[in-house]
């Protein structure tokens, strides 16, 4: 299976906070699941954790390679840029990813990596990766929580996109 490109200053381990989540489901397609993770405009349809949403570029809601955007997530805004993003095209994984960061002190700034990787299996699976590495003091308390706030909501993300996908394929899109 594959994984996350991981940046040295992010690698899982070296970090304050690191999570991870996954999904393994079938009846909906890469398409439509990529649909629904790229388009912003879709998020707060199945991802209340979200919100906020305000592109550079307002041109239209979908997330393009090395666009800054800000958004709302656990009580933090959140400035952040896409690192990587690669369509689910001719077999490929599809890949998103962002730096995020809070500007701030000691005690309020913090840095995330956020990436989802979409990946075709066999029989019609369809794999859903998402991973978040933290630095910070914000994310070392989030650590120290049980449950990991972060491992929850990335969790409803996840599912929230199966859901999501899946009311795509039934409404044609």
């Amino acid at each position: 299976m594959k994984s996350i490109n991981w940046s040295t200053d992010y690698l899982p381990g070296n970090t304050d906070n690191f999570v991870s989540n996954e999904v393994i489901a079938t009846g909906i397609t890469l398409e439509a699941v990529w649909a629904n993770l790229v388009d912003t405009a879709k998020w707060a349809s199945y991802y209340d954790n979200a919100t906020n949403v305000v592109l550079d570029d307002a041109t239209n809601s979908d997330l393009h390679f090395a666009e800054h955007f800000r958004f709302d997530t656990f009580g933090f805004p959140i400035d952040a840029q896409v690192m990587e993003l690669v369509a689910p095209t001719d077999g490929q994984v599809a890949r998103l990813a962002w730096h995020g960061w809070q500007n701030g002190d000691a005690a309020t700034q913090f840095d995330v990596y956020h990436a989802f990787l979409l990946e075709r299996l066999s029989d019609g699976r369809i794999r859903l990766l998402t991973q978040e590495s933290q630095v910070g003091q914000p994310a070392a308390e989030l650590a120290q929580q049980t449950p990991n706030p972060m491992l929850n909501g990335h969790q409803k993300w996840l599912d929230g996109l199966v859901v999501a996908a899946k009311k795509t394929m039934k409404e044609g899109h």
